[in-house]
């Protein structure tokens, strides 16, 4: 089995010591567990197949964004230009 140096500030240390008692498990086999977890999250993340699975991520995107509809870019312009000359004085 492999050693591993890991070098973490002292508070980080205490706080993942007692979340490992509590859990019932050192702290080595806590952050084995931790990492195990990260790794199997990262696994689970389904990357698109197809061009029809990106068109079906943009549209879930789009529902979830509700009915309104975005400014255009002349609008996002003239929000920016308004929000930089506001509290200047007129010349």
């Amino acid at each position: 089995m492999a050693r591993v140096q890991l070098i973490i500030p002292d508070d980080d240390r205490e706080r993942f010591v007692r979340q490992a008692r509590r859990e019932g498990l050192s702290f080595s086999a806590w952050l084995r567990a931790a990492a195990h977890e990260r790794l199997e999250e990262q696994q689970r993340a389904q990357r698109f197949q197809s061009s029809e699975d990106l068109q079906r991520f943009f549209e879930e995107c789009d529902a979830r964004e509700g009915p309104g509809v975005e400014p255009d870019w002349d609008e996002h312009l003239r929000t920016i230009h308004e929000s930089k000359t506001s509290g200047l004085p007129d010349v």
